[in-house]
Order: structure tokens, then sequence, then C-alpha cells
């Protein structure tokens, strides 16, 4: 049975979603067009290796995971001091 390492994966996913949200907004100035935590989430995703981990217990998806971080990350609340 292979032991998850949650703390990397954790920071490996919020790299991920940094990357898509810095993504995302280049395109959105670029190109006018308004985006949606949907469309972080969605770049998320589909970057994702096969096999990458996701929640298996209660009722929370890695999709729910991803779309608050992408959140916490517009907002600035993954950057303020707890």
């Amino acid at each position: 049975m292979m032991t998850i390492d949650y703390e990397s994966l954790t920071r490996d996913l919020i790299a991920r979603t940094e990357q898509a949200v810095e993504a995302v907004a280049h395109l959105a100035v670029d190109s006018q067009i308004t985006f949606k935590i949907d469309d972080v989430v969605d770049a998320v995703e589909r970057a994702l290796p096969a096999g990458y981990p996701a929640p298996t217990t209660g009722e929370t998806t890695r999709r729910d995971v991803i779309t608050q971080m992408a959140q916490d990350i517009l907002s600035g609340e993954m950057y303020s001091e707890a």
C-alpha cells in the first residue's frame, strides 16, 4: 500500500492552482474576456497527471479543494497571516 505525503500533495496542488490562476488572469487581460473560478479549476484538472490523488473520504471532491484554493488565492486569503 502506497503512503501519500499529504503536505507535499497540498503544496503541489497549491502551486498548480497558482499557475492556473496566473495563466487565466493573463488570458482574461489579453482577451478582455471574463473568466470564472470554474475555468481555473478546469485548467488545473486538465494539467494533472493520470492517477493524481483525490480525496477518498467525506463528500469533498478534488474539484471542491481546487475551487477553494483558487478562491483563496484570488482573494489573498491564501497569503494572509493566520
